[in-house]
């Protein structure tokens, strides 16, 4: 699987919009709407705008923290932070994704209702400038004591799929490969080649 984790700050070519329909078109199967500077009126045209563009091109649509344009446009996911979940888990009856940075918080939130972790940072990557990755051993990790999926990110590239995929992992979230991309729909092609001869 993969998941395309979005950030309209990094866009190099194109809108938004015009970026979504090339990621989806060229095969990303989940798009995690990730605009968390927006509140719900900013959110939610941009929300309903990317739901039509997944349900057409049968892909799924997680919204990331923002519950009630979640709830707006029928998402098929909400997904949030370990301590949003444990604080307060919320009404939320579809897929529900938690974002993990260790094993105990992989454990706890398969405990406490999560149905798929996001699991980073794998690679050093701009996102998390001075923070050491947790490479691969992370995943294999994390993957011999929980049965949910667990979705690898963090400075996911080409050149190192194969290693991530390596650890048995059930998918890759990628942000800048496919959102600062001169041609979205070309790297998410690459990447979907690479993720099927591994």
């Amino acid at each position: 699987m993969l998941c395309l984790i979005t950030n309209r700050e990094i866009i190099k070519n194109g809108t938004f919009k015009e970026v979504i329909e090339k990621a989806v078109a060229g095969g990303v199967d989940r798009v995690i709407l990730r605009e968390k500077d927006l509140i719900y009126d900013e959110l939610l045209p941009i929300a309903q705008e990317t739901r039509k563009i997944t349900k057409e091109n049968n892909a799924s649509l997680i919204i990331n923290r923002n519950l009630e344009v979640a709830k707006a446009v029928d998402a098929d996911g909400f997904h949030i932070g370990f301590h949003d979940l444990i604080t307060a888990k919320p009404d939320w009856q579809g897929l529900l994704g938690v974002s993990i940075h260790s094993l105990e918080e992989a454990v706890l939130a398969e405990k406490n209702g999560a149905d798929y972790l996001l699991a980073s940072h794998v690679y050093a990557t701009d996102c998390k400038k001075g923070l050491a990755p947790r490479g691969i051993s992370f995943i294999k990790e994390i993957k011999k004591y929980v049965n949910i999926p667990v979705i690898a990110l963090g400075g996911i590239k080409l050149e190192n799929v194969g290693e991530v995929l390596s650890t048995g992992v059930d998918g890759i979230a990628v942000m800048s490969a496919i959102m600062a991309s001169e041609s979205p729909y070309t790297a998410v092609k690459k990447f979907k080649c690479k993720m099927d001869t591994v």
